[in-house]
């Protein structure tokens, strides 16, 4: 797949298009982005992005209940939806004959979902059955994605529980719901990727034929999150019932994904250098040499590389033993990013943990529904889904210095400490 090859359009109704023909297998992906995340839920509704990802599922138009899981699985393919910081997908990966299917199943939706009292008291549930198994019932549940926002931010959108509580989802109503979807849902506040076995003449008359009378409705302005970053370092601790050994985790913030982004590829490259892999400089020195921790890891962006617009979060986390203190951990973490932003890595280190990014990558995007995916957030996020195929080169162009640079930011006075206590003893 070459860049070329890329197709990008906007239907009448604003609805934005990428077209990826690929026929090396007879298989299609289809999703489409929202451009609302959990960021853009009001006060008072946390969990609500999600909650109203479930309840596109639970019917439209045109379909009752389940019967989107019906069309999909019957024709041999697989689907599913995603709530992240500032987008929401779905998607469906299908045999290239089913292609038609699949665009009208979105269209569908797109156009009315069935927003009903039984399906969002249903759904409710669901979520918060999916709250007690990830998080309330799971040693280190929400560590740190739900846990650390609240110390290294102070603003609603960037601090809240993106999974929900439970009085906020119990409060929905159907007025939230019909309000959210008239706002968000609209077509020109989404990204409808196809990649694939297709060829682009078909894919744009079907396309046409479902999409193109999905009514137009205005695209809302999108906020910016932005705040300043912390003054001085922030901490909190946090009591886990469930947890055998303490762990911490340290979050910073990181250059604006989107205006800044050869510093945040940077940074991102930085995370791989400090503990991607048994060679990397934290694993050696925490793990292996001083022995203060037991496992550690650190990540460019709080949900994963390229998964969110400005402000976004460098974590670096470790679980440590109980006769070990979290000051010593902290010094230790700050011994090394003083040593990456006093002395560059060497080519030979740097060299290595670019190998294993663009061997991510390859295997990652090798595979369609990630592709297809990635093809849509690329272009909703940045405008750009060819930036997709250009990644390994910009990650291969990072240099020594800049990723000293990227150590350097990482400054102990502007980040934010998180520890997790093992409670259950006192119980």
């Amino acid at each position: 797949m070459t860049v070329s090859e890329l197709n990008r359009y906007t239907l009448s109704n604003g609805l934005r298009v990428v077209l990826a023909p690929d026929q090396t297998s007879p298989v299609v992906g289809v999703c489409v982005h929202y451009d609302v995340g959990f960021r853009s839920e009001p006060e008072g509704r946390t969990g609500f992005a999600h909650l109203f990802e479930h309840l596109m599922f639970q019917g439209s138009e045109s379909l009752e209940k389940l019967a989107h899981f019906r069309h999909v699985q019957s024709s041999g393919g697989t689907f599913n939806g995603s709530t992240h910081p500032d987008y929401t997908d779905y998607f469906e990966l299908l045999p290239s004959a089913a292609l038609e299917r699949a665009l009208f199943l979105e269209a569908d939706r797109m156009r009315a979902p069935k927003l009903t009292e039984e399906n969002l008291r249903n759904q409710i549930d669901v979520v918060k059955e999916e709250i007690r198994l990830n998080v309330l019932n799971r040693p280190y549940g929400g560590f740190p994605w739900i846990l650390l926002p609240p110390v290294l931010y102070e603003t609603f959108p960037n601090a809240h529980n993106g999974y929900g509580g439970f009085e906020d989802l119990e409060n929905a109503t159907i007025a939230d719901c019909a309000a959210f979807f008239d706002t968000y849902y609209a077509p020109a506040n989404a990204v409808l990727t196809v990649a694939g076995d297709f060829t682009v003449e078909a894919a744009r008359e079907l396309i046409e034929k479902h999409f193109g009378d999905v009514p137009a409705r205005p695209r809302p302005p999108r906020p910016s999150f932005a705040e300043p970053p912390p003054a001085a370092e922030l901490r909190a601790d946090r009591p886990d019932r469930l947890a055998p050994l303490p762990a911490v985790a340290i979050g910073y913030r990181i250059p604006d994904p989107i205006e800044e982004i050869d510093g945040y590829i940077a940074t991102l490259v930085l995370a791989g250098v400090l503990a991607d892999g048994d060679g990397s400089r934290l694993q050696q020195r925490l793990v292996y040499g001083d022995q203060l921790v037991t496992d550690v890891n650190a990540g460019c962006g709080l949900f994963g590389p390229f998964e969110a617009r400005d402000p976004d979060t460098f974590t670096i986390t470790a679980i440590y033993s109980p006769d070990v203190s979290v000051d010593q951990v902290l010094a230790t973490v700050d011994e090394e990013l003083e040593k990456l932003a006093s002395t560059p890595p060497a080519a030979e280190e740097l060299a290595r943990v670019t190998a294993r990014w663009l061997a991510s990558l390859h295997k990652e995007h090798d595979r369609l529904v990630s592709r297809t995916l990635a093809l849509g957030a690329f272009e909703l996020l940045y405008g750009n889904p060819a930036l997709v195929y250009e990644l390994p080169e910009r990650i291969s162009a990072v240099t020594p210095d800049a990723v000293s640079a990227a150590a350097k930011a990482l400054r102990p006075d502007a980040r934010a400490v998180l520890t997790i206590t093992p409670a259950g003893a006192g119980e």
